[in-house]
C-alpha cells in the first residue's frame, strides 16, 4: 500500500480499489504474483500522482489501466508475450475477460484459499492482497516474527505460480474448506481493523468496513450456510459498540465504561436478526458462539446487568468447539465476573508457558486488571508496565501506562473496570 503521507482520503480509496483491481486483472490474465506486483505499481504511481492531480473521474478504470500496461510491459520482454496474448483473447472470446465493473474481490478470496496452499500461507496471503494488512499487521495476527510471516507469504505465491488454477468459484468439493479458512481471514480482518495491532490509532475502520462489505458478499454467494451469517452478525454486533471503545484522546474505554447510547442500535438490530435466523437451523460453529456472547452483551441494557454465568457458559462451549488460547483468555475473564478475581488468576497461571501468548500483552492486561480488582496495587503496578512493553498499539500503551502510573506509591488508583476494552 501507499506510504505515509498519502493524504487519507486517497489511502482508503486505494485501499478499497486495490483487491477488485488486482481480482480483475487475475481472472484476466492468472499469473496472481505478476498481477500483484502490476497492482502495486499503480498504487504507488496513484499515490503520487492523485494527491497532485486530483482522483480520476473512475479511479478503479484508471488503477486497472496502469496495472495493466505494467503487465504488458513486462511481457513484452518476454518469449512468452504471444502465447498470453493468445490466452487472453480466448478468454475475452468465452466472455471471462475482465469487466470494469464487475467485483472479483470474493473469487480472488477463494484464489488465495487454494487447497494446494497450507492454511497458514493461506490466511496469510489473503490478508496480504485482499484484506490490504502490511507484512507486519499480517504477523502481528499469527503471533508470528514479521521476517517468518514475509516467508511465508513469498512461499505462497511462488506456489500460485506453479498451479494452473482458474480463476473463480472453487470446484463443489473444495468449496466448504475454502469457505472455512475464507470465513477466518474475514474474521482476521475484522479483528485488525476493530483494534489495531499497532499504530496511533485505536481502530481502522477501513478493514473493519471491508471486512463486513465481504462478509455481506459471503452471505449471499452461501445463503444456506449457518457459519457465514454467524460471522457477518458477529462483526456487526461488536462493530456497533465502536463509538463507544475510545475516549476525545484516543484511548481505549472498557467495556463496563463505555456509555451504551453511542451503540449502534440499527448494526445490533441486524446482528440479532441474522443469528435468530440462524441458530437451530444449522450445525453451531464457533462465529454463531462468538455472535451469541456479543449479543448478550450488546442486550444488556448496563453493564451490572451482563448476563455474565450464560457468557461463561457459551465461552465453555465455544473453548470445546473451537479450543485456542485467546478463547481461554476470554473465558478467564467471564470466570473474573461470576466467581471473582482469584479464581480467573488460577486460570490465567495456566497460559503462562503458552509460546503462542509469550509476546502477547493481553494476557498481562488482564492479569493486571484482576490484581487490581483483588487488592493487590503494586503487583497490578508491574502487571500493567509489562503489558505496555509488549503491545505496538499507540493508545494501548498509554492506556496501560496511564492505569500503572494511578497504582504508583501512595496512590491507590480507582476502581478496576472490567478486564477487556469490548
Amino acid at each position: 500500500m501507499p506510504e505515509v503521507g498519502v493524504p487519507t482520503g486517497v489511502e482508503d480509496l486505494l485501499r478499497e480499489l486495490a483487491p477488485r483491481v488486482l481480482g480483475t486483472l487475475a481472472r484476466r490474465h492468472g499469473q496472481f504474483d505478476a498481477c500483484e506486483d502490476a497492482v502495486q505499481e499503480a498504487l504507488l504511481a496513484a499515490a503520487s500522482q492523485w494527491p497532485r492531480e486530483g482522483i480520476p473521474e473512475n479511479p478503479r478504470a484508471w488503477l486497472a489501466a496502469v496495472a495493466n500496461r505494467r503487465l504488458v510491459d513486462e511481457w513484452r520482454s518476454q518469449s512468452a508475450r504471444h502465447r498470453r496474448e493468445e490466452t487472453t483473447a480466448a478468454l475475452d472470446a468465452r466472455g471471462q475477460g475482465a469487466s470494469a465493473e464487475q467485483d472479483d474481490t470474493l473469487a480472488l478470496l477463494f484464489l488465495c484459499c487454494h487447497p494446494a496452499l497450507a492454511a497458514p500461507s493461506q490466511l496469510a496471503l489473503t490478508l496480504r492482497a485482499v484484506g490490504g494488512l502490511t507484512t507486519a499487521e499480517v504477523a502481528k495476527a499469527f503471533l508470528v516474527p514479521e521476517p517468518r510471516m514475509a516467508q511465508r507469504i513469498s512461499r505462497a505465491k511462488r506456489t500460485l505460480r506453479s498451479i494452473d488454477s482458474p480463476f473463480g468459484e472453487p470446484p463443489a468439493g473444495e468449496r466448504p474448506e475454502r469457505l472455512r479458512v475464507v470465513m477466518q481471514v474475514l474474521y482476521l480482518i475484522f479483528n485488525e481493523g476493530y483494534t489495531a495491532s499497532s499504530g496511533a490509532d485505536l481502530h481502522r475502520p477501513d478493514l473493519t468496513a471491508e471486512a463486513i462489505r465481504l462478509s455481506r458478499l459471503l452471505c449471499r454467494s452461501a445463503p444456506a450456510d449457518g457459519e457465514a451469517a454467524g460471522l457477518l452478525a458477529l462483526m456487526l454486533l461488536t462493530d456497533a459498540r465502536r463509538a463507544a471503545r475510545s475516549d476525545p484522546d484516543g484511548l481505549p474505554v472498557p467495556l463496563d465504561e463505555q456509555d451504551r447510547t453511542r451503540w449502534n442500535a440499527a448494526e445490533i438490530a441486524v446482528g440479532i436478526a441474522l443469528l435468530s435466523g440462524t441458530l437451530g437451523a444449522h450445525p453451531v460453529g464457533p462465529y454463531q458462539l462468538q455472535a451469541a456472547i456479543a449479543a448478550v452483551h450488546d442486550e444488556a441494557p448496563t453493564a451490572r446487568e451482563t448476563d455474565w454465568p450464560q457468557v461463561l457458559a457459551l465461552y465453555g462451549v465455544l473453548e470445546q468447539v473451537s479450543p485456542s488460547p485467546v478463547v481461554r483468555l476470554n473465558r478467564a475473564v467471564a470466570l473474573a465476573m461470576v466467581a471473582g478475581p482469584r479464581a480467573c488468576l488460577a486460570l490465567l497461571g495456566t497460559m503462562d508457558d503458552d509460546e503462542r501468548m509469550a509476546h502477547h500483552h493481553r494476557v498481562e492486561a488482564v492479569r493486571a486488571h484482576l490484581l487490581e480488582r483483588d487488592g493487590e496495587p503494586g503487583a497490578a503496578r508491574e502487571a500493567y508496565l509489562r503489558a505496555a512493553r509488549l503491545t505496538a498499539s499507540i493508545p494501548e500503551r498509554r492506556y496501560l501506562q496511564l492505569r500503572a502510573e494511578a497504582l504508583g506509591p501512595g496512590r491507590a488508583g480507582r476502581s478496576a473496570p472490567t478486564p477487556g476494552t469490548g
